[in-house]
């Protein structure tokens, strides 16, 4: 089996033998010349649908862009790598160059997945994720889910903002650093998978619109301005590419697609992840999972693995801290409830109005779905993020509250996501920072408080400066000073169970139904693979209350004796209990 991986690519730049070939699509131009530093312009040659292209004899490492006929300069939309930031130059690169230790992984089947959310800028760059990573797989984790990483303004970012889907930003590393990363992950058992934005650019550094306006749609808007025109063969292939490139060519484990209810051509979705399926090579476990707010489940029913189930956060979330604004408002009522539902069907909301949208009926039909369609999760980078504050789960609700949660996340067939920090009672917040300049930053600055001043929590208070490097510093995930060793071995403990008795059972899992059986507790059940039967009880009231007394050999307490109460007939505060009947 080759140890080198590369991707031929309709766009960019390709080394081969006879040189480097460059391929640029600029439909609104007659003319392009290929500007290679410290030589002179070379006038590209056009054919008839856009494609301006030309071959020279440059090595990998060679600097370029494109010059536009007015003068301008542009970077390459599928740079592989940039010297300079997002208005600088693309480099050539060879991804044959690099040497894989770890070639022959075959990745791992999704229903072993317990994903870990990071940000790279936050461990100090690949090179700092790659020396987490013991750590991590020692915790129990499978799978490692880094934030995104394309090219972004400056040196902090969330990386939504990104304008080079195809260039690593150079602030983490390089690419051969970024594949060390993903190497070393393989060598110990780890997935790594990737946070994709193809639903918008980021405001500055976006200079597609001066060379193929017809990239974007004039008669549909987005959050972010005009609508990506997935109608167009060359803006689908730019994105399919994008995301084969990053599991062909850097070895990436799966991928998650950030807001696709923003793409307006959904069946992209499925095309996209039939071509993927189509690639990978046989026996290779590849992963895509959807980020998709209006709860719909037609992509899961073909290649796509799993949606982030925001829903059984919110349910948490509102159980433990109480809060209704937002969209929390929709989780107000009948709250244990919803904790059934979520536990039993992944989605909460399938298809009933939502106070919040004023009545506008979300989602669609999911208790037929595997469990692993669900990534379900108590903190993200959104739920912490978005909020003024940054706050952390850990600063809002009682410790015993989120122990007891994190139990039922990590004990339940659905595919569990932890937050950076989680693991150690981080108390540190993670807000919302950048590092844009000039009247941008102003803009970004003044638009974030006035989001949060219409919120009572936050009145008069000083929403943090994006842009000041304080605010990314302060978001460095800390571990708690007295918590963070018991929290450790709380989520080894679940982690080591998971592993052993409940995931290599998930596989044809079905729900058994749930029921709330207090204010803030539910008890759910459910039908393994292999015909065990799983009980999970959750109460997260700071008040015991009675329940049909609970039967099976115990597998998880969160206090010792608390199932013995829940036999008796009483299912104690802040109390997650797990039974597991195996079948004879």
């Amino acid at each position: 089996m080759s140890d080198a991986f590369g991707l031929d690519l309709t766009f960019g730049a390709a080394c081969g033998e006879a040189g480097t070939t460059f391929r640029f699509w600029a439909p609104a131009h007659q003319q392009v010349r290929l500007d290679i530093r410290d030589g002179e312009p070379v006038a590209m040659e056009r054919s008839a649908d856009g494609w301006f292209t030309t071959t020279l004899p440059v090595p990998a490492g060679a600097r370029y862009r494109f010059q536009l006929p007015d003068g301008l300069t542009v970077p390459d939309p599928a740079s592989r790598f940039q010297d300079g930031d997002i208005h600088g130059w693309s480099v050539v690169v060879d991804p044959r160059a690099y040497r894989w230790r770890a070639a022959a992984w075959k990745g791992r089947p999704w229903h072993e997945a317990v994903v870990y959310e990071l940000h790279v800028g936050a461990f100090g760059g690949f090179k700092g994720v790659a020396e987490a990573l013991p750590r991590l797989a020692e915790l129990g984790i499978t799978a490692v889910q880094l934030m995104p990483i394309n090219d972004v303004p400056g040196a902090r970012n969330w990386g939504y903002d990104g304008v080079l889907p195809y260039a690593p930003d150079e602030a983490f590393g390089t690419p051969e650093e970024l594949k060390a990363l993903i190497d070393r992950a393989h060598e110990l058992g780890l997935m790594m998978m990737l946070d994709v934005v193809y639903n918008h650019f980021g405001p500055d550094g976006n200079y597609i619109g001066s060379y193929a306006p017809t990239f974007f749609r004039e008669d549909l808007h987005t959050p972010w301005g005009g609508a990506i025109d997935f109608r167009l063969p060359e803006v689908r292939a730019f994105f399919t590419e994008n995301a084969l490139y990053w599991l062909m060519e850097y070895r990436f484990d799966g991928l998650r697609f950030d807001a696709v209810h923003a793409i307006s051509e959904s069946d992209w979705i499925d095309e996209m992840a039939a071509t993927v399926h189509a690639a990978v090579e046989p026996g290779r476990h590849v992963h895509l999972v959807l980020e998709n707010e209006h709860n719909e489940q037609s992509h899961l029913a073909g290649d796509v693995d799993a949606q982030w189930n925001d829903d059984f956060h919110h349910v948490i979330h509102v159980l433990l801290t109480g809060e209704r604004e937002g969209y929390y408002e929709d989780y107000a009522e009948d709250t244990a409830g919803k904790l059934a539902r979520t536990l039993a069907e992944g989605f909460v909301y399938q298809g009933e109005p939502s106070p919040h949208l004023d009545g506008k009926r979300r989602g669609t039909p999911s208790g037929h779905l595997a469990t692993t369609s669900f990534v379900s999760f108590l903190q993200n980078h959104d739920q912490i993020g978005n909020r003024a504050f940054g706050d952390r789960l850990t600063t809002l609700a009682p410790a015993k509250g989120v122990e007891a949660a994190t139990a039922a996340l990590l004990l339940i067939p659905h595919v569990p996501m932890i937050f950076m920090g989680e693991e150690v009672a981080s108390e540190t917040p993670f807000l919302f920072f950048t590092d844009h300049q000039g009247e941008l930053a102003d803009a970004v600055r003044e638009g974030r408080r006035k989001e949060f001043s219409k919120f009572a929590a936050f009145a008069g208070a000083e929403v943090p400066d994006p842009n000041a490097p304080k605010t990314f510093e302060a978001s460095i995930p800390k571990p708690h000073p007295e918590r963070a060793e018991a929290r450790s071995a709380l989520f080894k403990t679940l982690l080591t169970l998971r592993a052993a008795e409940i995931a290599p059972r998930i596989p044809g899992a079905r729900s058994d139904g749930a029921e709330a059986v207090g204010p803030k507790a539910a008890v759910a059940r459910w039908t393994l693979g292999d015909g065990a039967r799983l009980t999970l009880a959750l109460n997260l009231d700071d008040k015991a209350v009675k329940i049909a007394g609970l039967a099976g050999p115990l597998l998880f307490e969160s206090d010792l004796g608390a199932s013995d109460s829940a036999r008796a007939g009483e299912l104690p505060a802040f109390t997650t209990i797990a039974l597991l009947e195996t079948a004879a």
